[in-house]
């Protein structure tokens, strides 16, 4: 999930710059080109939902964001002595499976024909080294130190709309991602935190998702075998601003979430 909330449609309390919450959101791409996964370690503030960018000097900030904002809101709640880092990749309309080739997850696939270039598992791994290449996080001239606490991932529609296949095999292909990624931070047992995925029903058909319940029960099935891992439901009570988005208050809502089950993991 990149994220559609509208940046005017925030409360003051978190339209705003955060202090001690630093994020590099690396550049989503299709394309293997110079820039994909790529950016610069920032103070977290409104503006890295769709049509975020980095230009190879600067962010570029949209006027739209994602969980970022209230997640990084409700974690100063919780650690408010502590500095927080947000590593973010995402790219809108991506499946896990390798059937939707345009932007796959899987870390096999290689590209249609070449065209493509590599996969989103892969652009997610060259932001997350660029962000840990960087020694001073916050600039004041002393090293930091990232300590990886959890993974957010909010996904699955794409793998529900395809073919029935393609769902089922998704709980087979979350814990492989999820798992690599785990292994990419040296960590196997960190803390994931899913959002399970949700239908508006705007569409003539008043489904969005053909095979979203076998999607749903996979992830269901992820948080209840993994014994380091959660699930937001509460998405099923969101609202739209499309057939495929939630509205701002959503991705406000959802925010909150991951960030108080994610600390419930980390303390148990």
């Amino acid at each position: 999930m990149v994220g559609y909330g509208i940046n005017k449609d925030l409360p003051k309390s978190l339209n705003q710059e955060f202090a001690n919450v630093f994020i590099f959101h690396g550049t989503p791409s299709v394309v293997n080109d110079s820039l994909a996964g790529l950016g610069k370690w920032e103070k977290l503030k409104p503006g890295h939902g769709e049509m975020f960018s980095f230009d190879g000097h600067k962010n570029i900030m949209s006027n739209l964001f994602g969980v970022e904002i209230s997640f990084a809101k409700r974690m100063q709640e919780i650690y408010p002595d502590q500095k927080i880092a947000i590593i973010k990749y995402s790219h809108g309309g991506t499946s896990i499976d390798s059937i939707q080739k345009v932007a796959s997850w899987d870390p096999d696939y290689n590209g249609d024909k070449d065209k493509m270039g590599i996969n989103q598992y892969d652009f997610f791994l060259r932001t997350m080294h660029k962000a840990y290449a960087i020694s001073d996080i916050d600039g004041d001239g002393h090293s930091d130190r990232l300590i990886p606490s959890g993974i957010v991932w909010m996904q699955g529609e794409s793998d529900a709309l395809h073919t029935e296949e393609v769902a089922l095999r998704y709980y087979t292909n979350l814990k492989r991602l999820m798992d690599l990624i785990r292994a990419a931070l040296h960590k196997d047992d960190l803390p994931v935190v899913i959002g399970k995925i949700s239908d508006s029903g705007m569409n003539k058909e008043g489904k969005m998702w053909k095979y979203g319940e076998l999607v749903q029960y996979a992830q269901e099935k992820y948080a209840r075998i993994d014994k380091n891992a959660a699930i937001v439901r509460d998405t099923k009570d969101y609202g739209y601003s499309d057939g495929a988005h939630y509205n701002s208050a959503g991705y406000i809502s959802l925010g909150e979430s991951f960030a108080s089950l994610l600390y419930e993991l980390n303390n148990e």
